[in-house]
Order: C-alpha cells, then structure tokens, then sequence
C-alpha cells in the first residue's frame, strides 16, 4: 500500500501557521453544475434512513464523477486516480484531519494541493476532492470509491476480483487467476485487487461476482476445516 511519505506531507510539520495563511480563500472552479452536471444532491438531511442517504449519495458522487471521465475520454486515467485516492484516505489520520469541522478549510486545501501534486491526479479528480471537502462529504469517500468501481466495472464490462494471500502473488501467478476468472465469467476484462490476510496460513481465496458473491477457496485454512469437521472436532482450535 502506498504511504503518504512518498507524498513528503505531514499533517503536523508541513501546514503555515496561521498568521502565514491568506486571509481570503482562494478562487476555484467548484461548481457542481459547470464541472459534474449529473450531480444533483440535496443539501438536506433526515435523521432517519440517514444510511440509505449516505448511500444514495455516495452513488450520486461516483456515477457523476464516472460521467465526467466518460465525457473527457479519461475513465482509465480517472479509475487509476481512484484507485490512489483510496490508498491516501485508507490511512485513518488522513480521513480524520479532513473530516475534522474544527480545522480550517485552508488548511485542508493547502494539504489536499499537496496530495495533488505529489500523487499526479488530474485537474477534475483534483476539483472532484475540493468539491467534497467543501460539501463536507469527504467522510463518504469509501462508500464513493466503491460505487466508482461498480460504475466504472459496468461501463467498461468488467469483473473485479479480489485476490487474497498471505504473502504477494507472483505476477504471472495474478495473470493466470485473471484468465480464470475470465473464463468464468465471460468479462471482456478482469482487474485484480490483491489483499494480504495472514489467517489463510497458506495458499489463497478469490472473490468475485456481484458484490464479491462468488468464491474460490483454495487456502489452508478452509483444508484444516474441512479435516476438523470430517474428524468431528468440533470447536477444537488447530495450532499452526
């Protein structure tokens, strides 16, 4: 996973202090209406179904964002982004500082300049992050990066499967699981997502299908169970 060191940002060390900080807030292109068109949300929230809410418009925001890359010929490059955004944010101290009400928002954008820059996300990915640290909905952003796969999966006919191991699969290894899975499923393309769980002992599963539905187990972990139900074992815990 990539840390934020290679953003050379701390959150602490590399903020102006505020006397050094502009008194009026720069000019940016946030429109919701001139940037992403399909985006239509309510600024109102009920206390009930807030879920269902959260839901909503986290599809809302992905699916405009999706339109956008679309439009501008751009939905690798903007996939690619995504993709970089959820391994910023995945760092709880980072989606903390951005979701704090107390911090001011120059400070926010002065950091948020700062990802920009140091990870290369394109001009309306860069808007589309301004545009829900503004709305201060920047606490949706996994939710987002979510339906942006579903979205993203559907338009470009898709499969994701998320591969996981104890340690790194070769590539060549990743290569053959996407034909299979390929094969399965008839996508034109497949996008493996690899993620390391040290309780498989050994071997690996991958998940694919609607919302990881479908699963392929070959780890040791489902053999020793397999060998303790047979042996009626019951709750007994196998020590590796």
């Amino acid at each position: 996973m990539a840390s934020l060191q290679q953003t050379s940002i701390s959150l602490q060390s590399n903020l102006l202090p505020s006397s050094q900080l502009p008194r009026a807030l720069p000019s940016l292109n946030l429109s919701f209406s001139a940037t992403f068109p399909s985006l239509k949300l309510s600024t109102t929230r009920s206390l009930q179904g807030g879920t269902k809410m959260s839901a909503t418009a986290a599809s809302s925001y992905a699916t405009a964002l999706a339109d956008v890359a679309k439009s501008n010929n751009t939905l690798d490059a903007t996939s690619s982004d995504v993709e970089k955004v959820e391994k910023i944010f995945s760092d709880p101290q980072v989606l903390d500082f951005f979701a704090n009400p107390t911090i001011d928002i120059l400070k926010k954008r002065q950091v948020l300049d700062e990802i920009v820059k140091s990870y290369v996300l394109q001009p309306h990915s860069a808007n589309f992050l301004n545009i829900l640290v503004d709305a201060k909905r920047i606490d949706l952003i996994k939710e987002i990066v979510k339906e942006f796969e579903m979205v993203y999966n559907k338009l470009t006919d898709t499969e994701l499967a998320v591969v996981s191991s104890v340690v790194q699969l070769e590539s060549q290894h990743l290569a053959q699981i996407a034909k299979q899975v390929q094969k399965l499923t008839g996508a034109k393309n497949v996008r493996i997502k690899t993620v390391i769980d040290p309780s498989l002992v050994a071997g690996f599963t991958i998940r694919y299908g609607s919302s990881g539905s479908k699963l392929i187990d070959m780890s040791v972990k489902k053999q020793l169970e397999e060998i303790a139900a047979q042996l009626d074992l019951g709750d007994i815990q196998l020590a590796v």
